[in-house]
């Protein structure tokens, strides 16, 4: 391996259950050409590291004041001030707050010091058939780093995972795939309009990558998020139940509820949430879902 190789990674998440067959490390990548309405990981959109600030953990001791080097956070009317344009996200303000309200989200590390981390749980991927998922963010804005991982864990004869929107360019989408056991592929909305409407891209490049890993004979797993009021008309779903049936490199077609357990990541982070109307869809849309794809003839789980 090759230490000067390095990669942008916001988590590192061991013992998931969720992200492919058996019990896993996901490697969590920084970075995302989407921008959806309902994503869950706001702090994974950019390549850029994200401060993190939760007031209602805050004690008012003032010890980042005073530790600040650059006096990017200053007392204001009796309340702390974050000022980003001062801010040389050095950490400090993090490293000395005792109740644990600053935290800083993403950072570099080599690809020793990733595989390092995913094989410290080898023996549970041995016990329970299960690997390394690689997700994000989106990993394929870093598909140097990503290859060199994959590599890395196949001369491990680790199992790999890939969770991808799929939206890169098809000769990378295609070298990734000779080193992937296992696609998690998402599918947002078959209406290309629609579709750029709620992520900010189209979707012809995903649906023709998704189309070429088939004929590739990649395995994947389609996830399809379920988001109420944005694509979970009949037409949509029929659309989705009829491409996914007609390829051959699908198993399987996972749905995904909306949940907005990430209300507060995007109030702590100061980022914008579009998902403030949505509601949670009810167990009755999921299962009348659950039917219409199934009546495709493919393998529906809910849930990851």
């Amino acid at each position: 391996m090759t230490t000067a190789i390095t990669g942008e990674i916001f988590d590192i998440k061991k013992y998931a259950i969720h992200d492919g067959p058996g019990i896993r490390t996901t490697v969590f990548f920084k970075g995302c050409p989407l921008s959806c309405w309902w994503c869950h990981n706001p702090e994974s959109l950019s390549m850029t590291t994200h401060r993190l600030y939760r007031p209602e953990r805050c004690i008012g001791c003032r010890e980042c004041v005073t530790a600040c080097p650059n006096d990017a956070i200053l007392e204001f009317e009796g309340k702390l001030q974050w000022t980003a344009a001062d801010c040389r996200y050095c950490e400090t303000c993090a490293h000395v707050c005792p109740a644990e309200a600053v935290e800083f989200i993403g950072r570099t590390m080599t690809l020793d010091e990733v595989v390092a981390e995913i094989t410290k749980d080898t023996l549970f991927y041995d016990q329970s058939s299960g690997g390394v998922t690689i997700s994000g963010g989106e990993p394929l804005m870093q598909p140097i780093f990503l290859m060199q991982l994959l590599d890395a864990c196949g001369q491990l004869r680790i199992h790999r995972t890939l969770d991808t929107s799929g939206h890169a360019d098809t000769q990378t989408v295609l070298k990734i795939a000779a080193r992937t056991d296992l696609f998690l592929y998402d599918l947002k909305h078959m209406d290309p309009e629609k579709h750029y409407r709620y992520t900010g891209v189209s979707n012809e490049t995903i649906l023709t990558n998704l189309q070429q890993l088939s004929r590739q004979g990649a395995r994947i797993i389609i996830r399809f998020p379920v988001i109420p009021g944005i694509n979970t008309d009949k037409e949509n779903i029929d659309r989705t139940g009829a491409l996914a049936s007609s390829l051959p490199g699908v198993i399987g077609i996972n749905i995904l509820p909306y949940h907005g357990t990430a209300e507060a990541k995007y109030r702590n982070l100061g980022l914008k949430n579009h998902a403030t109307d949505i509601e949670r869809p009810s167990g009755d849309v999921i299962a009348s879902i659950a039917r219409q794809l199934e009546s495709y003839d493919l393998e529906v789980k809910i849930g990851g």
